[in-house]
C-alpha cells in the first residue's frame, strides 16, 4: 500500500487515470483481462471485466488498458486469459494484487502499473509449508513503510516517481533487500549506494525513488545485502524500465516486478507411514506423539519434511483387512490405532499402568498385528474413559473440539455405534438407519439414548488424537519441519461419507486403474466413484471440508492419484479386477460413428468371444465339465449363463463348486482362466446409453479382435488411439480445472499430485499453470524412450524419490532382476564392471546422492532407503521392507522400522552421512540448534584427526 503523505504537495482531485501494463504471451483467440473488487474492474465477474489490448514492443507482447478511477480509489485485482465470449481459460495463480491509489494524486496525471503474470510457481512460496514453517523465521522482519517523497520535489525536476516492489521470502536476519542499476539514484550498480527496500509484509520489498527524466531507460537488479558485506545479485537478465519521453509531465509507475531471481528453493524430506515407526513408548504401532522423535531426528539430518501415509479411521470391516490406509471409514475422523494410550491421564491406575506395560511388550513384533493392537487399545482406553469421562466431556477444551467438529463427529460416533450394534458397516443393511437423516442422528447421539457413553467414547477417543497429533503438529512447525499428510482418491463405499452423503457418490461403480507399472491387469480399488455434477452444486463443499481438516494439522499434502480429478477409471461394481473399465467422464464412440466406420456386429464386439479350443485351450480334457457349468452353446460359440456371467457371480459360482470338489484344479486358477474369457471382449457397451461404446484397454492383444477382418482391425485400432490418447484431452483439463482450484484455495498447504501411471497429455501443464508439484520415480520415467530417470533432467516442481511405497524399496528392487541390474549399472551409474548382487550402502549412496543433486524442489526418501546407506540396518530381508503390493487387493499393510526412533537419533554416523549429502549438494537444511552444532564439532575434529 502506497504511503499516503507520499503526494502531500498535489491537490486533491475528482479522478485520476489507472494505467494496467503486463507482458504475456498468447495464443490466437485469446485476450488478457483485468478484473477486480470494484464496479469498474467487473467486481469479480469476469464477464464484466476490463478487456486489455495487445502491443508488440521488441520480443515481447505487452498488454494495456487505462481506465478513469476516483480519488482513494482501492482494490484487488487479478489478471485473467479470455476467449472472444469472456470464458476465463487461465487465470493467475497466488494472492489477489491489492491496490491503493494516493488520494493526492493530481487530476489528469496517470499511474502506471507495471505487472508480471503471477505464476503457480510463484504463489508456492505463500503456502503454509514455507509460509508458516520454513520461511517463518525469515519474516519477523519489522513492517515499515517507504518515505514520503513530495511532488513539488517530482516537478521541479522533471523527474519520475517509480516504486519498486519485489517479493523475496528467503531473506535471512541481518539481511536487507537492495535495488541497483544504471542510474544515480541506484548506485551505479554500487551496493553501497543502491537504494535500500522496506519490508511491507507478507515477503513483499519496496521503495520509492525519483529518477531523472533524463536517466532512462535504467537498467537495473535486485540483490541481497548482508551486514557481513555478504553480497547475491538476482540470476538472469537484467531488468529495464523505460518511459514515453515525449511526455512533459511527471509520471508515476508502480513496478511490481513477481519474485527476486535466485537459485530456487530445494528441500529433502523422509517418508514413512506412521503405522511403521517404532519407539521405546509406542505399543504395537507408530503413534502420534513419536513424531516428536521422527522430527527430531529428521532436524538433526538435514531434513525439511516429514511425510505420511493416510492416518484416517479406516475400520470398515474390524479386522486386518483395515490396514489398508486408502479405504476411509471417515474422512475426517483420525485413526485410534495411532493413539498413545500412556497420554490419555496423568492419573491412570496401577493396574492400567500394568496392562499397558503388559501390551508393550508383548505386542513389539517384528511387523503391527493390527487387530491384536485395535483391541488392546479399545479395551485400555475404555477403562481410562470410564474413569475419566465426566472431567474431560465436561472440560472447556473438549468443548470447543466438539462444537468444531461435530458436523461430522455426531455421524462418525453413531455410525460406528450402528456397525458394532449390526456387526456390518454395510449401511444398506440397518434397517430403518439405512437411510441417514438428521433426525434420526439426533436420536442416536441423544443424552438420553441408554448407549450415549458408547456415543461419548468415539468422541472422547477423536479428542485426544486431535490433542496428540495436534501437539506433534505444533512441535514439527516449530522445529522447521513441514509435515505432509495424504489425500486419499476414494472412500470406501461401507462409509459414514457414502452414508451421510448418498448422492455424492456413484454407488454402483467401482474405481481403479489401468494398466500400469503397477499392475498389469489394472486395478480395482473398490471405491465408488464420485458424482462430480452433484459435488459441483456447492461448490465441492465436502472436498473444501476435508482439506480444511487437513489442514490443522498438516502444511503439505500429497493428492493420491491425481489422475482421478481429471478423469477415473470406473467399472461396474460386479467386477474385481481392473481391465474392463471406461474412463469417466469421457467422450465414447458413438453406434453412429461407428457405423459410418463400416462396424455393424456389435454383440459380436461387446459379448465374451469363447471358441470351443479356447476352452480345450485354457481347460485341457476338463473342457465339458467348465463349459456345463459356467457356458451354453450359441452357434459355433459359447456364451456364459446368466448365473455366471460377471467376475463377482463367477467367484462365487466357482467357489461353490470348489466346496463340492468339482473342479479339476485349484480355485484360484480357474477363477482367473474363466475371468479372461470374460474379459475377451473389443468394445464395452455403456450400461446407461445402449448406444455408446468404449474400446476395451489394451484390445489388440485379445483373441476376439485377432479373429475380426482386417478393415475391421484397422478401423477399431484408429478410434482406440483416438479415445485413449487425443479424443479427451479438453474435456479432461476442463474438468481438473474445475474441481482442482476448488481444492487447492480450500487451504494454504503445500499440495503435490502422484502422477504416476497412464499420463493424459493435459495432465502436466495442467499441474504446471496450478502450482501442482509432481512426483518423480527413478523405475517409473514419464518419458516413454527411457526405462530410468535421470535425476538431474528432472523439471523444478517435482518431488523425487528413488522408490515409493507402493513399489519395492529400492534395495528389493537392486535383487529382483539381475539384468536390469546390469542396464541401470551401465547407463545410469556408467559403469561396465559387474554389479553388485546387493544394494550396498556406497551404491545406495550413490543413488541417494543423485537423487539430492536433482533440479526437484524436493528430494523424499523413504526410510528404508535411507537405512540402506548403513550395513547395520540391512540385516533384514529386503523384500520383508515393502510397504505395499498393488497386485495384492488384500495386502496386509504392517511393515515396521527394526530400529527405534530414539536408537536412530543416537546413530550420529548415519546422522552424518545423510546430513553431508544434503549439504554438499546447495538444497536447504534446517538451522541447527546448539546440540546439533556440538555434533558438528565432533564431526570436524573426528575428520580433522584422521587427516
Amino acid at each position: 500500500m502506497a504511503n499516503q503523505g507520499l503526494f502531500s504537495a498535489a491537490k486533491s482531485m475528482k479522478s485520476v487515470k489507472l494505467k494496467f501494463r503486463i507482458p504475456y504471451f498468447t495464443e490466437w483467440g485469446q485476450s488478457l483481462l483485468v478484473c477486480g473488487s470494484e464496479p469498474m474492474l467487473g467486481s469479480w465477474n469476469v464477464k464484466k471485466g476490463l478487456l486489455l489490448s495487445p502491443v508488440h514492443q521488441d520480443d515481447q507482447l505487452i498488454w494495456t488498458a487505462t481506465i478513469a478511477v476516483p480519488c482513494q480509489f482501492s482494490c484487488g485485482y487479478r489478471y485473467y486469459v479470455v476467449d472472444d465470449a469472456k470464458n476465463v481459460l487461465r487465470w493467475e495463480m497466488g494472492n489477489e494484487r491489492r491496490l491503493s491509489i494516493p488520494h493526492l494524486l493530481p487530476e489528469g496525471h496517470t499511474l502506471e502499473l507495471h505487472d508480471l503474470w503471477q505464476t503457480g510457481a510463484d504463489a508456492l512460496l505463500f503456502r503454509s509449508a514455507f509460509k508458516d514453517v520454513i520461511f517463518c523465521k525469515n519474516s519477523t522482519f519489522n513492517i515499515d513503510r517507504p518515505e514520503a517523497i513530495l511532488h513539488d520535489e517530482l516537478v521541479q525536476q522533471e523527474s519520475i516517481l517509480v516504486r519498486f516492489k519485489i517479493c523475496c521470502p528467503n531473506v535471512q536476519e541481518g539481511t536487507s533487500v537492495y535495488v541497483i542499476g544504471s542510474s544515480t539514484k541506484l548506485g551505479n550498480w554500487k551496493v553501497q549506494d543502491g537504494l535500500k527496500l522496506h519490508y511491507t509484509g507478507e515477503y513483499i520489498w519496496e521503495a520509492y525513488c525519483v529518477i531523472p527524466r533524463g536517466d532512462f531507460p535504467i537498467r537495473y537488479k535486485y540483490c541481497k545485502y548482508g551486514k557481513n558485506g555478504c553480497f547475491s545479485l538476482e540470476v538472469g537478465s537484467t531488468r529495464e524500465l523505460s518511459v514515453n519521453s515525449s511526455k512533459s509531465q511527471s509520471q508515476y509507475i508502480f513496478l511490481s516486478d513477481g519474485m527476486l531471481r535466485e537459485m530456487p528453493w530445494r528441500g529433502c524430506g523422509v517418508a514413512v507411514p506412521m503405522f511403521s515407526v517404532r519407539s521405546e513408548d509406542d505399543i504395537g504401532v507408530g503413534e502420534f506423539l513419536d513424531l516428536k522423535l521422527l522430527v527430531d531426528w529428521a532436524v538433526e539430518s538435514g531434513f525439511h519434511l516429514v511425510q505420511l501415509l493416510p492416518i484416517n479411521d479406516t475400520s470398515v470391516h474390524r479386522m486386518w483387512w483395515d490396514s489398508y490406509p486408502y479405504s476411509s471409514l471417515s474422512v475426517f475422523a483420525l485413526h485410534p490405532l495411532y493413539l498413545r494410550l500412556q497420554a490419555l491421564s496423568k492419573n491412570l491406575p496401577e493396574d492400567v499402568k500394568s496392562e499397558i506395560r503388559n501390551a508393550k511388550e508383548r505386542l513389539d513384533g517384528k511387523d503391527v498385528d493390527y487387530e491384536a493392537t485395535m483391541a488392546t487399545k479399545f479395551s485400555i482406553a475404555k477403562k481410562v474413559f470410564m474413569q475419566e469421562k465426566d472431567l474431560i466431556l465436561n472440560s472447556s477444551s473438549f468443548h470447543n473440539f466438539f462444537s468444531e467438529n461435530e458436523d461430522w463427529l455426531k455421524p462418525y460416533a453413531a455410525f460406528c455405534f450402528l456397525r458394532d450394534f449390526f456387526e456390518t458397516s454395510d449401511h444398506s443393511q440397518w434397517g430403518c438407519f439405512s437411510n441417514y437423516s438428521k433426525d434420526k442422528l439426533e436420536k442416536l447421539v441423544s443424552k438420553d439414548a441408554l448407549h450415549y457413553d458408547t456415543i461419548c467414547f468415539h468422541y472422547y477417543i477423536q479428542f485426544h488424537l486431535h490433542l496428540q497429533l495436534s501437539e506433534a503438529a505444533e512441535y514439527a512447525r516449530a522445529k522447521g519441519v513441514v509435515l505432509k499428510g495424504d489425500l486419499p482418491i476414494g472412500v470406501d463405499r461401507n462409509s459414514v461419507d457414502t452414508w451421510v452423503y448418498p448422492t455424492l457418490f456413484r454407488m454402483n461403480t467401482s474405481t481403479g486403474a489401468p494398466p500400469d507399472y503397477f499392475a498389469k491387469n489394472g486395478q480395482n480399488w473398490g471405491f465408488p466413484t464420485y458424482n462430480w455434477e452433484e459435488m459441483s452444486k456447492d461448490n465441492y463443499g465436502w472436498w473444501r471440508a476435508r482439506l480444511t481438516q487437513m489442514g490443522k494439522y498438516f502444511t503439505a499434502y500429497r493428492i493420491d492419484h491425481i489422475l482421478g480429478f481429471f478423469r477415473i477409471w470406473e467399472l461396474p461394481d460386479h467386477a474385481m479386477t481392473g481391465l474392463i473399465g471406461k474412463f469417466r467422464p469421457s467422450i465414447p464412440l458413438s453406434q453412429e460413428e461407428l457405423e459410418r466406420e463400416g462396424i455393424w456386429d456389435f454383440d459380436r464386439l461387446t459379448r465374451p468371444y469363447v471358441r470351443k479350443e479356447f476352452l480345450q485351450e485354457n481347460f485341457g480334457d476338463s473342457w465339458i465339465l467348465i463349459a456345463a457349468n459356467f457356458f451354453k452353446e450359441y452357434l459355433d460359440r459359447y456364451e456364459f449363463k446368466e448365473e455366471c456371467n460377471t467376475e463377482k457371480k463367477i467367484a462365487a459360482k466357482v467357489h461353490s463348486c470348489a466346496e463340492k470338489s468339482l473342479l479339476p484344479e485349484s480355485e484360484d486358477k480357474i477363477r482367473c482362466d474363466l475371468f479372461d474369457l470374460l474379459k475377451n471382449i473389443v468394445l464395452i457397451r455403456d450400461p446407461e446409453h445402449d448406444k455408446s461404446f468404449y474400446p476395451r484397454f489394451n484390445l489388440e492383444d485379445t483373441s476376439s479382435f485377432r479373429d475380426l477382418d482386417d478393415h475391421s482391425k484397422n478401423v477399431l485400432k484408429r478410434l482406440y488411439y483416438d479415445y485413449y490418447f487425443h479424443r479427451q484431452d479438453k474435456l479432461w483439463q476442463q474438468n481438473a480445472l474445475k474441481t482442482l482450484p476448488a481444492l487447492l484455495n480450500s487451504s494454504d498447504m503445500l499440495a503435490c499430485g502422484e502422477d504416476l501411471g497412464l499420463i493424459p497429455a493435459c495432465v502436466h501443464p495442467v499441474m504446471q499453470e496450478l502450482g501442482l508439484i509432481g512426483l518423480r520415480i527413478q523405475r517409473m520415467p514419464s518419458e516413454p524412450d527411457l526405462e530410468f530417470g535421470i535425476p538431474s533432467q528432472y523439471s523444478y516442481m517435482t518431488v523425487c524419490a528413488p522408490s515409493c511405497h507402493d513399489c519395492s524399496t529400492l534395495r528389493a528392487w537392486w535383487e529382483e532382476d539381475e539384468e536390469r541390474r546390469h542396464r541401470f549399472f551401465k547407463s545410469v551409474i556408467g559403469s561396465d564392471d559387474l554389479p553388485p548382487s546387493q544394494c550396498v550402502p556406497d551404491l545406495a549412496h550413490l543413488i541417494i546422492r543423485q537423487h539430492i543433486e536433482s533440479p526437484s524442489m524436493w528430494a523424499i526418501f523413504p526410510l528404508q532407503d535411507l537405512l540402506a546407506l548403513k550395513e547395520e540396518y540391512m540385516t533384514r530381508p529386503a523384500t520383508e521392507e515393502t510397504i505395499n503390493d498393488p497386485t495384492n487387493p488384500k495386502h496386509y499393510w504392517r511393515y515396521r522400522v527394526h530400529v527405534t526412533m530414539e536408537s536412530l537419533i543416537k546413530d550420529k554416523e548415519l546422522k552424518t552421512t545423510i546430513k553431508d549429502l544434503i549439504q554438499g549438494s546447495g538444497r536447504s537444511y534446517p538451522h541447527i540448534g546448539e546440540a546439533e552444532r556440538q555434533l558438528s564439532r565432533e564431526t570436524a575434529a573426528l575428520a580433522l584427526g584422521k587427516q
